[in-house]
Parts: structure tokens; C-alpha cells; sequence
């Protein structure tokens, strides 16, 4: 059983830097696609940002420059910069692991408000 255990997150004024990190526990396949997701109130889930187990990623075109993904195969983690925030980063964030199947974290509140 896979199991995503989000931390980091909460609230900061505009311009504020906040992380995010994400654990994966369980059967964990040696190559696999890890990241993040955001859903806004009342809107859907976008990709925020995405690493391989070999290192490549992808970014949101509104978080790049900003936001930084990094990852630790060894620990089966990810974690997030966020930096320069702004407003429209205010979201419930979701962590995402693909191996054979998709897994979501249980999401985590990033407030960006002065």
C-alpha cells in the first residue's frame, strides 16, 4: 500500500516563500513520477510541478522562475520551493506519485494574502 505524507504549506504575505515536502511510503518502484498538483477554490487541479526518478522536470509556465522541485530517491521524497508567491498560488496543494498507478497525497492549504 502506497501512502503520500505531505507537510509544509500555510499562510504568507505576497512575495513570501513557503516549501512543501512529500514522503512516499510503501511499494515504491524504482523509476517513477512524482510532484505536485493545485486545485484553487472552485477550480480544477493544474500541475504545478513534476520530477522523474531520473532527475528531469517539469514546470508550470506560471510557477517557473518561482518555484523550484527537488527530489531524494533515497528517501522517497520530494519537496518545493515556493518562492516570490503571489496571490494566485493560493490553492489546495496535492502531492502526486505515478508508478504503475497514480497516487494523491490528501492535499495541503497554501495561502498567499497580505
Amino acid at each position: 500500500q502506497v501512502q503520500l505524507v505531505e507537510s509544509g504549506g500555510g499562510s504568507v504575505q505576497p512575495g513570501g516563500s513557503l516549501s512543501l515536502s512529500c514522503a512516499a511510503s510503501g511499494s515504491i518502484q524504482s523509476s517513477y513520477l512524482m510532484g505536485w498538483y493545485r486545485q484553487p477554490l472552485g477550480k480544477q487541479r493544474e500541475i504545478v510541478a513534476l520530477i522523474s526518478s531520473h532527475g528531469g522536470t517539469n514546470y508550470a509556465d506560471s510557477v517557473k522562475g518561482r518555484f523550484t522541485i527537488s527530489g531524494d530517491n533515497a528517501k522517497n521524497t520530494v519537496y518545493l520551493q515556493m518562492n516570490s508567491l503571489k496571490p494566485e498560488d493560493t490553492a489546495v496543494y496535492f502531492c502526486y506519485l505515478r508508478i504503475a498507478n497514480s497516487y494523491w497525497g490528501q492535499g495541503t492549504q497554501v495561502t498567499v494574502s497580505s
